[in-house]
């Protein structure tokens, strides 16, 4: 009997394999005699880095960069097959480098994404894989492309540095200055949501509110989403490749995924000549997960919030649809669970939830109450996990 763990991690508590190591406690109990495979896993949030080099091999490297704010840090990025640079957002501009009463999408800047990016240009690295969950910016991804030689001016033809607060000052874009080895780079950027740039379904109006932005902090925000974007689509010099094969403009207003990251999706499109893709599908393709899948008799996935949120493209609806293809059942467990019956009739054989009713959510959250949670989850649970493995 083979039980493959693939969870993502559980923000701001767990990692993936902390999450898997304390599930595989629990299940070395009910199921004394099963192999139990781990596999950390990713959606192209935080953890992605690691779950690959836990997958394939690897190793981590760092760099001296700048945070969210423009204070410096050092922070990692990973190499994988010897040539492939992975690299999180989240790890120089995510909402948990910041303090809750520091988190401002109008101030913050994705800088460092750009300076682990010419981190691992020195490297002699070409081949990129970015993963954009978890980010505490909303800046159009202006930012990176600053730190990467671009140069941003104001109608006057004054010098602007970009941030949210700041995105409708910017007039023109000179592109001259740009790091030439960036034409020698291919990037592959891993996107857990599916958001447009601007409007009401875009990067200010519905993720700034997460990253600390009043209502009228949202606003402004997408008045400067909406300045960029017909910016950018009125600029011949600004082209995306990757979309039409030939020098043209770009108009990534309304572009999936473009809104990902405060906008740094459409600033790799446009920009990088990148190649937008679900996370779960980058993650599943570079790491051989659906191989591993198709192996075990039984499939353990989770987050730390299991809701509707999930069906959409993050790890565990993933996990699911390639467990479906091969006739393995697949149990979800999370710390909290909402909207039980939409994840059964979306195909989990089980839907658990670990955090106890009477425990608080500052208790759960804390590392060690949030890996006995998943221990005692299942053992609470083995008659059912017993009844899937029938």
């Amino acid at each position: 009997m083979k039980i493959l763990l693939a969870m993502d991690s559980f923000k701001g508590s767990l990692t993936s394999a902390e999450a898997e190591a304390a599930l595989a406690e629990g299940l070395r109990q009910v199921f004394p005699c099963a192999e139990i495979v781990s596999m950390p896993a990713s959606d192209g949030g935080e953890g992605m880095a690691g779950a690959l080099v836990t997958a394939l091999g690897g190793e981590f490297f760092t760099a001296r960069v700048h945070d969210p704010l423009m204070r410096p840090i050092e922070a990692r990025y990973a190499v994988i097959c010897g040539r492939v640079a992975v690299i999180e957002a989240a790890a120089v501009c995510g909402l948990t480098l910041l303090a809750p009463s520091e988190r401002n999408p109008l101030l913050t800047t994705t800088y460092g994404v750009g300076e682990l990016i010419t981190a691992a240009l020195d490297g002699g690295l070409r081949d990129f894989v970015i993963g954009l969950g978890g980010s505490a910016t909303n800046d159009a991804g202006l930012g990176m492309m600053f730190s990467l030689g671009a140069r941003f001016f104001s109608a006057e033809g004054a010098a602007v540095f970009p941030c949210g607060s700041s995105l409708r000052n910017i007039a023109s874009i000179d592109l001259s200055g740009l790091d030439p080895r960036l034409s020698e780079a291919s990037f592959t950027v891993a996107c857990d949501v599916d958001s447009p740039f601007c409007g009401s379904l875009g990067a200010a109006r519905v993720f700034a509110p997460q990253k600390g932005a009043s209502p009228e902090q949202v606003e402004e925000l997408e008045s400067g989403m909406q300045a960029i974007a017909a910016l950018l689509s009125s600029q011949t010099t600004v082209v995306s490749r990757s979309l039409v094969g030939v020098e043209r403009c770009c108009d990534i207003a309304c572009l999936p995924g473009a809104g990902a990251a405060g906008g740094l999706g459409g600033a790799f499109l446009t920009f990088l000549d990148a190649r937008l893709r679900p996370g779960m599908e980058v993650f599943a393709e570079v790491s051989g997960l659906e191989d591993k899948i198709a192996s075990a008799d039984l499939v353990i996935t989770g987050e730390g919030k299991a809701d509707t949120q999930t069906l959409m493209g993050k790890l565990p609806s993933g996990v699911l649809s390639l467990a479906l293809r091969h006739g393995v059942p697949v149990a979800l467990v999370a710390g909290i669970v909402e909207n039980r019956a939409s994840l059964l009739a979306a195909g989990f054989s089980a839907v658990i939830q670990s955090t106890p009713l009477s425990q608080s959510l500052t208790q759960a959250m804390c590392p060690s109450a949030a890996r006995h949670n998943l221990a005692d989850a299942v053992l609470a649970n083995s008659k059912i996990l017993h009844e899937m493995l029938k």
